[in-house]
């Protein structure tokens, strides 16, 4: 296995997969052990907000001192997080589990995607991330489904399954996956350490700010959809399940097959605002759901739309930024972390309101997201003429 692409297709897929693993059966997991719904809230938040503190962190340590390392520092700490929830026996060692986890495995997303910035040119920029973003998509698909599966044996096996591969991921990248970095362009960036929001200046800071956009929708319709579909198509949660397996895979082949050449046709920009607009129309779509079928059709739409735009995100910013790739990598991170955060709790009271305010608000934001994406566009012309 020496195509180093095709090597961080399965590190990000195993990595997701472990994380997938432990959706269905955290709540339940930490309701045994005595969680109330607000400390169980809790558990999940504190994940994302290491995730939002440090990814910016760990992406200009990986500049400094190479992917590999880092990377590989990120994934035993996966793999301590996991064992460490598997033998909890109270909701402190849960909590201390998803801290040293977040703030560990915060290091695997930015620096994966600066190892593809290193290895791709600008041409095939776009393809290596949409490679990455059809493994982090599948591993979300097939992670629940196992995660569900064992936990009718042990509500526990789920955790170990889940540590287990992350030691596999460990293997593959300590064994198979070379530096991505040079000597030269380490020592450079040791010279020029600036700090990580330099990332953040000028016209570039509104790719951030977008993607924080998207992340903020996102997550704000997966909070609610499930509730949503229930009251208005009277689905159950078996049916939920396949909604959410068929928007993934569907957006997993878009990202995989069809990412790099898009991009290579038309450039990054063109495929985020088709992606922002396929997005906005998916959203629009939702709230007229009314059966299984439309709930899958819709969502699909909407996944399609979505799952184009942070791989060329990434890929545009990591042409044009002029810090580290880590920097800018992790700083993105941080964004779409950021979004995570805030994204449910927002969901879950506009649910609150209207059941179709989510979708509603959904919509508006990527009607946003594609005007911030027009204003940078025109600044980056007006630059280029100077």
């Amino acid at each position: 296995m020496r195509n180093p692409l095709l090597i961080l297709f399965f590190v990000m897929f195993l990595v997701m997969i472990g994380f997938g693993i432990i959706i269905p059966v955290l709540p339940f997991y930490a309701e045994e052990i005595g969680a109330t719904p607000t400390e169980l809230g809790l558990l999940m938040s504190v994940y994302s907000l290491m995730q939002l503190l440090f990814a910016p962190m760990w992406g200009k340590i990986s500049d400094r001192i190479g992917r590999k390392p880092v990377m590989l520092l990120g994934i035993v700490g996966l793999a301590i997080s996991f064992f460490m929830m598997a033998g909890a026996k109270s909701l402190l060692m849960l909590f201390l589990a998803r801290i040293i986890g977040g703030f560990l495995s915060s290091a695997n997303m930015p620096t994966t995607m600066a190892y593809v910035a290193d290895i791709t040119t600008p041409e095939d920029r776009g393809k290596g991330m949409g490679i990455i973003g059809a493994a982090i998509g599948l591993g979300f698909v097939f992670g629940p489904a196992i995660g569900g599966v064992f936990s009718k044996t042990s509500l526990s096996l789920p955790f170990y399954l889940a540590g287990f591969s992350s030691l596999i991921t460990l293997m593959l990248v300590l064994f198979f996956l070379k530096e991505s970095s040079t000597a030269e362009s380490r020592l450079g960036n040791a010279k020029n350490d600036t700090s990580i929001w330099k990332a953040f200046s000028g016209n570039l800071s509104i790719l951030f700010i977008l993607q924080w956009f998207i992340s903020l929708s996102l997550s704000g319709l997966e909070a609610t959809f499930a509730y949503f579909a229930a009251k208005r198509a009277g689905m159950n949660i078996t049916e939920m399940g396949y909604v959410f397996m068929i928007m993934g895979l569907a957006g997993a082949f878009v990202q995989g097959g069809l990412m790099g050449k898009l991009t290579r046709k038309y450039g990054e920009g063109p495929v985020i605002q088709g992606g922002i607009l396929v997005s906005a129309v998916g959203f629009a779509l939702i709230l007229l759901v009314n059966d299984f079928i439309t709930a899958a059709i819709f969502l699909t739409i909407f996944g399609i739309g979505n799952g184009v735009i942070r791989p060329s995100i990434s890929s545009l910013l990591t042409k044009t930024s002029t810090v580290g790739h880590g920097s800018a990598t992790g700083l993105l991170s941080s964004f779409d972390s950021f979004g995570r955060i805030v994204g449910p709790p927002l969901g879950g009271w506009l649910y609150s309101l209207s059941i179709g305010l989510p979708y509603i608000s959904g919509t508006i934001l990527s009607v946003l997201a594609f005007v911030l994406y027009r204003v940078y566009a025109i600044k980056a012309r007006q630059m280029e003429t100077v």
